[in-house]
């Protein structure tokens, strides 16, 4: 500070303006290094911006083509169960038409053995 307060107010202006441009260059190098990450920032937030709205449309279409699965799995299992229940009747439906043979073939058998020869 006395080397300061010693100079001729020429040197001190000199020396005042080389500061003032010696602090300037180093804030716009501050700034641009800021910058610079800020820029970079940026530009990663719009990518992720980018990722996240694929990510959203790519999710619905799962969970579109889910329900269509679900849907295909109901409509197979319910499939399945006609199924059973058709078995299910075509058994009734056998057994019920063998009692029926054997009635017809008991009766038949008793009438010929009734029959006067």
């Amino acid at each position: 500070m006395l080397l300061y307060i010693k100079l001729r107010p020429r040197q001190r202006e000199k020396r005042r303006r080389e500061a003032i441009t010696a602090a300037t260059c180093l804030t716009e190098a501050l700034v641009d290094h800021l910058n610079v990450g800020v820029a970079q920032a940026y530009m990663n937030q719009r990518k992720l911006d980018h990722e996240v709205k694929t990510l959203q449309v790519q999710a619905a279409q799962f969970a579109k083509q889910t329900g269509q699965w679900i849907g295909m799995v109901e409509n197979f299992n319910q499939a399945l169960k006609e199924i059973g229940d058709v078995e299910n009747w075509a058994r009734s439906i056998e057994l019920d038409m063998r009692t029926i043979a054997t009635a017809l073939e008991y009766v038949y058998k008793g009438q010929l053995q009734s029959a006067p020869s």
